[in-house]
């Protein structure tokens, strides 16, 4: 039995369309990398720092780097005012931290990235559905940005050319890699990347990226995470106060690898040339 339907859901994109999106780099000054992300009126701000050591669970002298995500929606990203979260993160959005962290970890090879621990933060500045997918693939261009940046800078070098605490403490200064000897770095800290998005079925139908509307009227929504290369990171779906079969599951996958597809393209030919 298909939910109670909340409105229209006509609209000018066609059921195998993107919505429109929009990638500002550099958005804010202060971070590693920033981008604000838009993702038809989703709106995200993500940016990268770098931490001055690494978490102190890490064991000591680790070779190995650290991904950690943070998500926040702020208080006029929707139609009422969100309250902040001011003591610690509440449930659901402690989920979507984890699910954006461990995607970003499944594009990065951490012992490529040397003893380095990054927080790529998601700030959700308007909501209109798909925010933890909006967040995810805005988040992996802002991450291989902020890597091309500690590669140029010497901050990320492959293993063979690290400094011992020796190194460092009798001046060692690091070495200038080669414009190709930092594009393989790169590709091996970051082999793929990263993108999310969300399918639902409505009406028997298959629909790709959900906004609100199309969200809050699915009988059935997912949210697939894929790398480039076209692996699985994670599927969540969910049969809102409905059930579907095997057959339409698999048109939902179907549609959701259209959709990582073109997000994986979007995201190589933003980052071209910077």
């Amino acid at each position: 039995m298909a939910k109670m339907k909340s409105g229209d859901i006509s609209s000018d994109r066609g059921n195998d369309e993107l919505r429109e999106m929009d990638v500002t780099l550099d958005f804010t000054p202060n971070a590693l990398s920033s981008l604000l992300y838009k993702q038809g009126d989703t709106i995200v701000l993500i940016c990268v720092t770098k931490a001055p050591s690494l978490p102190r669970w890490f064991p000591k002298n680790s070779d190995r780097g650290w991904v950690h995500a943070e998500y926040s929606l702020l208080p006029g990203s929707t139609d009422s005012r969100f309250r902040r979260e001011r003591n610690g993160a509440k449930g659901r959005t402690m989920e979507i931290e984890r699910l954006i962290a461990r995607s970003l970890r499944g594009a990065v090879d951490l012992e490529a990235l040397g003893p380095v621990a990054l927080t790529v933060d998601c700030d959700i500045l308007n909501a209109d559905g798909g925010t933890r997918c909006a967040s995810i693939t805005a988040a992996c261009m802002g991450l291989r940005l902020a890597v091309r940046r500690l590669i140029e800078s010497g901050e990320c070098l492959p293993k063979e050319l690290r400094p011992s605490r020796d190194d460092i403490s009798n001046g060692w200064t690091a070495p200038k890699l080669s414009e190709e000897e930092m594009r393989a770095h790169e590709d091996l800290v970051m082999p793929n990347d990263v993108s999310a998005i969300s399918v639902g079925l409505i009406d028997g139908e298959v629909y790709l990226d959900l906004d609100y509307v199309l969200d809050s009227n699915a009988d059935v929504d997912m949210n697939v995470v894929g790398t480039s290369d076209g692996m699985l990171v994670e599927v969540q779906g969910t049969g809102e106060e409905s059930t579907y079969s095997r057959e339409q599951f698999d048109s939902l996958m179907d549609m959701a690898e259209v959709g990582l597809e073109r997000l994986h393209k979007i995201q190589v030919d933003t980052l071209s040339g910077n």
